[in-house]
């Protein structure tokens, strides 16, 4: 067999913070711009992301900016950390890029980086992916998540016509984390409050107990991998949703740090489809 050819680092984008603000006690709002950002573009997912790159402790790398460079030149362990967030919102007029981090004061990478961040900070990162966007031929749509899927969820609702049916369940840690919507009239979320309860036991509770309307539903529901992996059993088995109209991802795993959780969420997810399947 023909040896493959080694996989091309893809391309990083850099850009500047603009503005920052905190929408929340626990929500970090930071908006990118500058003329890094020339050449970049989203498509018409409600889902798109970007991963962050945080450059290793101690370690600084040549310019310009060329991952390329870096994983040919540096050892693995000093190649940028990644951290995977959501395009909350993508202004192609001013090219500015909006992304909205959970803060837990000093946990976590990304969070402390994005409350610390100034304007005229420089962030690189590689993307955009994404998957998903509601469909607009969808009977309904089903729309669940924690906190970490919010900038998600938040898109996807704004995306929404007037008169759409929709069923959106946001968990959050308490009525001081909810946020307003620039959504069409009717379309609105139902906010859960966490309050001492494990994360994601309540939005469980609130799916199981739903009156799902009639028709073809298109679903969303994303968060932490353990309610995510009920939901799905829930949605697939007891609901008969057909794989293709769901949404399903772990955004994160409690218990794991990231690195530990994405190098086994491609097995996990394998082993939850098997299970479902058997």
């Amino acid at each position: 067999m023909a040896e493959q050819p080694a996989r091309k680092a893809p391309r990083a984008h850099e850009a500047q913070v603009v503005r920052t603000e905190r929408i929340t006690p626990h929500m970090v709002r930071l908006v990118l711009g500058g003329p890094g950002l020339d050449a970049f573009e989203v498509g018409t997912y409600t889902d798109h992301y970007v991963k962050l790159l945080f450059a290793a402790e101690g370690v600084s790398y040549p310019e310009p900016f060329d991952m390329e460079r870096i994983r040919a030149e540096f050892p693995r362990e000093q190649w940028p950390t990644t951290r995977t967030y959501t395009v909350r919102a993508w202004d192609p007029v001013h090219r500015e890029l909006t992304v909205d981090f959970v803060v837990h004061g000093d946990e976590g990478l990304a969070g402390p980086w994005a409350a610390r961040a100034q304007a005229g900070d420089t962030v690189r990162f590689l993307g955009p992916g994404g998957g998903y966007a509601p469909d607009e031929a969808a009977d309904w749509h089903l729309l669940v998540g924690d906190e970490s899927a919010l900038p998600a969820v938040a898109a996807a609702l704004e995306r929404l016509p007037a008169g759409a049916t929709v069923r959106a369940f946001v968990e959050v840690p308490d009525t001081s984390e909810e946020q307003k919507f620039a959504t069409a009239p009717g379309v609105d979320v139902t906010w859960l409050h966490r309050g001492a309860r494990p994360v994601g036991e309540a939005l469980v509770e609130a799916v199981r107990a739903l009156d799902f309307p009639a028709g073809d539903v298109h679903a969303f529901v994303h968060g932490e991998a353990g309610f995510v992996k009920e939901l799905r059993s829930h949605l697939r088995l007891d609901r008969a949703i057909p794989r293709e109209r769901l949404s399903i991802s772990g955004y994160w795993r409690l218990g794991k740090t990231d690195e530990a959780w994405r190098a086994i969420k491609r097995e996990w997810n394998e082993q939850v489809e098997r299970e479902q399947e058997a």
